[in-house]
């Protein structure tokens, strides 16, 4: 359960961005962190959307560097996708198809390189996030 003692971090409800030196708090002089009062809904949307991204796409084993199958785990990847799905298409009609069409083209080429990556690949329609999407092929 959240407390005020947990959440006594003042940067708790912003953005990254330049800290404050802390001279003033969260709003002084040139600092560039935003609260998130100021952040549009769009924005915060893709900022959560590419997260899922980011995380989907290292667990199925798309990170850089020669450790990257390490760090694949397709069933976490499949859940981070399936999250991921629904989120994206729920918010689609919120945010327009000009954000939403950059998210969906993500969305796909994660629920293919998961597909890529199975050993054991899913029935059309059976994949990561299309029960949302439909198939992906």
């Amino acid at each position: 359960m959240s407390t005020a003692d947990r959440n006594s971090d003042p940067s708790r409800h912003t953005f990254p961005g330049t800290v404050d030196s802390g001279t003033g708090g969260a709003h002084s002089g040139s600092n560039h962190v935003r609260d998130i009062a100021e952040v549009a809904a769009v924005e915060v949307i893709t900022t959560a959307a590419v997260h899922l991204m980011s995380a989907a796409a290292v667990k199925c084993g798309l990170a850089e560097g020669k450790d990257a199958e390490e760090f694949k785990d397709l069933d976490e990847a499949r859940k981070l996708i399936t999250a991921l799905a629904g989120f994206v298409t729920a918010a689609a009609p919120e945010i327009g198809s000009q954000h939403a069409g950059p998210l969906r083209d993500g969305l796909r080429s994660l629920q293919l390189a998961f597909r890529e990556a199975s050993l054991i690949p899913d029935a059309p329609g059976q994949g990561p996030g299309e029960k949302f999407t439909g198939p992906v092929n």
